[in-house]
């Protein structure tokens, strides 16, 4: 039952003042980052900006006091935007508040069912895809306000709004450019020159003493928005069975992103703080934070991947560090929400360019097309070109049936043409003569056998392995490895990584043919070294009595 117990009751049996400190100059610090991000991603999702205030406040609060990491922190992201957007034009915040609801109820049933550790079946080439084209659709719904575009309608779909903007050219405005332009170029700079200040706080002070000591002509929030600074009220919005039928669908896609984009936040964070999270304990959290952020008039929230990096960058390691961000937010909200209003859209567009950049993951894109399969290669491209074409309910069921088919079709042949013989249930390894355990293990070397195909689906079971700080040798055994996809050799790059932080010799023994051809053209090979790949377990463990 420890799963089910939240991170931060965990953490207080070993509390110190000195953490505490910590997690509180952590926690202000990503609240000042969350400020104008929060606005920005609410208008990006076509509500007011305190509605984004309002989501890292509750949600976040929520999301950390229940959460399974120790680091998370929460709020409204990037990748609910275009989907939001369009449930906000369809049937206004009252639909929205509905699907956000469901959502978290239907995360919470995923927790308790422990659907925590089903995420990994949603292989890396789908979640790569879809970021990178929820990333292009932020870009395009921002480039009338970087511009200063005036359009004749309200384009909700991206490739509407792609055409409203090239229509809509002859009402280009210099000024608002101007504004974008210098708002862009501090958000790019200002981090190579003082990092402890957010640049996207300096862009946007910057971008309003243009606008009030110039006297430029550029929208502002206020010009667009009423901005409000009372606390809101629980409003429970009008449930009825057409109301729930229709926005079924719309719940289900949030929560599986909102399942997906906290748990890979919660992995990333595990590895910079070398901890372990509780998926299934997150997703309680998630859920619960999301019911909470719709009755507090909020938008949908996940774990945010570049908040909880800052926290832990700042010295937050305890859900505290949460809290007092929440917190934090929930003052300005009190003091300073009105002078939102003087923030200029071209700089709201700005801070929104570089979120889309940062999430984009471009370069991994670049080197999958490079490096991977053709059948990976397809699956990411037609996730990203369905998100951005269509919506992200076909991307990603499109992206799964597609990744499925392909992958039985690739465990077909290689059983069918190369007749490999799987390690399994029909060996008897107390007979097998090369078994592991008639091997002799020498000092200081930790040795992994793989059996079966390596891919999406079993790419945690590298998280089993240790690297203990005796550990001068590990080898990783792959005589039962017939095949492998990007997602398990993304996974034996982070564990050849770890290996060479810590000086440890990796060592990879009895590669099979398709392994070992796409290991040499990722480049893995290179980083391994020929003299690192040994033919058998014997010659491995050889290797490494002369290392010792």
């Amino acid at each position: 039952m420890n799963q089910f117990i939240p991170k931060l009751f965990d953490t207080m049996k070993s509390y110190s003042k000195e953490q505490l400190v910590k997690d509180i100059v952590a926690g202000i610090i990503v609240a000042i980052i969350a400020l104008p991000l929060s606005i920005a991603l609410a208008l990006a999702s076509g509500v007011g900006p305190e509605q984004g205030i309002y989501t890292a406040i509750f949600a976040g609060f929520v999301i950390s006091f229940l959460g399974g990491s120790r680091v998370q922190i929460a709020g409204p992201t990037a990748a609910f935007a275009t989907i939001v957007a369009g449930i906000v034009a369809a049937d206004g915040m009252a639909g929205l508040a509905v699907a956000t609801i469901m959502a978290g109820i239907i995360l919470v049933i995923m927790g308790f069912l422990k659907f925590g550790n089903l995420i990994r079946f949603i292989p890396y080439t789908i979640t790569a895809g879809f970021t990178f084209g929820i990333a292009v659709t932020i870009v395009i719904g921002q480039i009338k306000d970087f511009l200063g575009l005036t359009f004749a309608a309200s384009p909700v779909e991206t490739i509407e709004k792609l055409e409203a903007c090239v229509s809509s050219i002859s009402t280009f405005n210099w000024q608002a450019l101007a504004v974008g332009l210098v708002s862009l170029a501090i958000l790019i700079v200002w981090p190579y020159i003082f990092e402890k200040i957010p640049a996207s706080l300096i862009a946007v002070v910057v971008s309003i003493l243009m606008v009030k000591l110039i006297g430029m002509d550029v929208k502002t929030i206020g010009d667009l928005y009423t901005i409000s600074s009372k606390l809101p009220g629980i409003t429970l919005p009008h449930f009825s069975l057409e109301m729930i039928g229709s926005q079924l669908p719309n719940a289900l896609t949030i929560a599986v992103l909102a399942g997906i984009e906290s748990l890979l936040s919660c992995v990333v964070s595990d590895g910079m703080i070398g901890s372990r999270h509780k998926p299934n304990m997150e997703l309680i959290a998630q859920g619960a934070g999301n019911v909470v952020s719709a009755l507090f008039g909020g938008i949908p929230a996940t774990g945010a991947i570049a908040r909880t990096a800052a926290n832990v960058k700042n010295g937050g390691r305890t859900p505290v560090a949460g809290l007092v961000h929440s917190v934090t937010l929930l003052l300005v909200l009190v003091v300073l929400m009105p002078y939102a209003a003087w923030i200029p859209m071209p700089a709201i567009a700005a801070i929104l360019f570089i979120v889309a950049y940062n999430m984009s993951g471009w370069r991994d894109i670049v080197n999958l097309i490079k490096t991977a399969p053709k059948s990976d290669i397809l699956v990411l491209l037609t996730t990203a070109v369905l998100t951005i074409v269509f919506d992200l309910v076909v991307a990603i069921e499109v992206g799964i049936v597609m990744a499925a088919i392909l992958f039985l079709v690739r465990m077909s042949n290689v059983t069918e043409i190369r007749g490999w013989k799987y390690l399994g249930e029909d060996i008897d390894e107390d007979n097998d003569p090369e078994s592991i355990r008639f091997k002799k293990v020498p000092d200081n070397t930790a040795v992994y056998e793989i059996v079966g195909p390596m891919f999406f689906a079993a790419a945690d079971k590298f998280m089993d392995i240790e690297l203990k700080s005796h550990i001068k040798v590990l080898i990783i055994r792959m005589r039962g490895v017939p095949a492998m996809d990007v997602t398990a050799l993304r996974s034996l790059e982070k564990i050849q990584a770890s290996c060479q932080k810590k000086g440890i010799t990796f060592v990879l023994s009895h590669v099979q043919e398709q392994p070992r051809q796409m290991m040499e053209k990722a480049g893995f090979a290179a980083k391994v070294g020929e003299v690192n790949f040994r033919e058998n377990i014997d010659d491995a463990l050889g290797y490494a009595r002369k290392l010792n």
